[in-house]
């Protein structure tokens, strides 16, 4: 079989499946099973709209943090804790052992640290002068 590498300007839902697929079939193969599961929970202000939220997935027994963003207005009120506090809950009722995540040195390492979460990895000059920081914590 011949192949060729193609760098894709505008990759689409497709181009990732294409990535996607294969792996996955090589993992539930070769793997034990995955699991997978969204996790979203979403902040709404007074008018209904999703403002901001948290992002994620349990798999392999694990809950990962993907996004957590709540608007500079809407800080310092707990909703970060609250959301955190029940994204752990489900994945807990999941089945879950812990959570991981990943942020960088201007966005909320203290925040995570707060919570219980320890730094287990750290890439230095991502972005230059700056780092980004792996957190785990087990429940």
């Amino acid at each position: 079989m011949t192949a060729q590498l193609v760098v894709v300007e505008e990759p689409r839902a497709e181009d990732r499946k294409a990535v996607s697929v294969p792996l996955a079939e090589h993992n539930g193969r070769n793997g034990p099973p995955v699991d997978a599961q969204p996790l979203a929970i979403l902040l709404r202000d007074e008018n209904g709209a999703a403002v901001g939220g948290l992002w994620g997935r349990t798999a392999y027994d694990w809950l990962f943090v993907e996004l957590l963003a709540i608007p500079e207005i809407m800080r310092g009120q707990n909703h970060g804790v609250a959301m955190m506090a029940k994204a752990e809950a489900i994945a807990k009722e999941r089945g879950c052992v812990g959570a991981w995540l990943d942020t960088y040195a201007f966005q909320a390492r203290g925040f995570y640290e707060k919570l219980g979460y320890s730094v287990f990895g750290t890439i230095e000059d991502h972005p230059v002068g700056s780092a980004r920081y792996f957190l785990s914590k087990r429940f």
